[in-house]
């Protein structure tokens, strides 16, 4: 991980703050992106350099404008001369249920998370092949076992399970590519989430129950990253055996 370089949207905060940390910590310099959190990400900046100075830098985007995204690589590539690692971290997440979808949610979540990993990767992948570097993207296990009342999300994310391994297919064999399929790690911020009785349920349909953390998916994003030269074209469930009973 030592000096590698790393692109991760939606680093700012929360799983993918994690994640940050996590890569920063074995030695990587980071070009986190962010879309309307630029305290959060100013403030995690100034934290890792704390810690190492002038190893992270910042960019701003909004992932539905295509045009934005092969800026996104050749900022990285410019303030750190190559780039190693994509994480395709930024999602959209809200229901839509049946009856109640619109274009507009279309272009939201299936925009977030399955056009843009796509288009960012499809931009990287000549600098991530000299590297012989890495995509990770970050799943849902609810792209295998769909939630109720979300159907756009787990479309989405369902299209990103298959976009992961047609990729690892399309860049092999210099580039590796994988995914990791969060379960229940953090609660979403909408407020339908507000319910205890559910969220209880949830931990409860765990085999260890118990909700995760963020650095249980930083840790396997991590081991993916430095660790795994021999795996791609998987999805790695991390969500405490809760899919199994899904």
């Amino acid at each position: 991980m030592q000096n590698r370089v790393v692109l991760i949207t939606g680093g700012a905060r929360r799983v993918g703050a994690a994640i940050c940390r996590a890569l920063h910590a074995g030695g990587a310099q980071l070009m986190i992106h962010y879309r309307s959190s630029a305290d959060e990400a100013r403030a995690l900046q100034d934290e890792l350099h704390a810690v190492r100075p002038d190893s992270v830098a910042l960019i701003q985007a909004d992932l539905l404008n295509l045009a934005h995204l092969p800026n996104l690589v050749q900022e990285t590539v410019q303030r750190f001369g190559g780039l190693d690692v994509l994480v395709n971290n930024a999602s959209s997440f809200h229901p839509t249920p049946i009856g109640e979808i619109t274009e507009a949610h279309w272009d939201d979540l299936i925009g977030t998370n399955l056009r843009t990993p796509l288009f960012l990767s499809q931009a990287a992948a000549p600098h991530l092949r000299r590297a012989e570097g890495c995509i990770v993207n970050i799943v849902d296990i609810h792209a295998e076992r769909p939630m109720e009342n979300h159907l756009v999300y787990n479309a989405a994310k369902g299209g990103l399970a298959t976009l992961t391994r047609s990729l690892a297919r399309e860049l092999g064999p210099e580039v590796r590519v994988n995914g990791v399929s969060p379960g229940a790690v953090m609660w979403p911020e909408a407020g339908e989430w507000s319910d205890e009785l559910a969220k209880r349920r949830i931990v409860n349909a765990t085999m260890l129950k118990r909700v995760g953390t963020p650095e249980d998916i930083a840790r396997t994003v991590r081991f993916l990253v430095e660790d795994a030269p021999y795996i791609t074209g998987q999805i790695v469930a991390v969500d405490g055996g809760r899919s199994a009973f899904l």
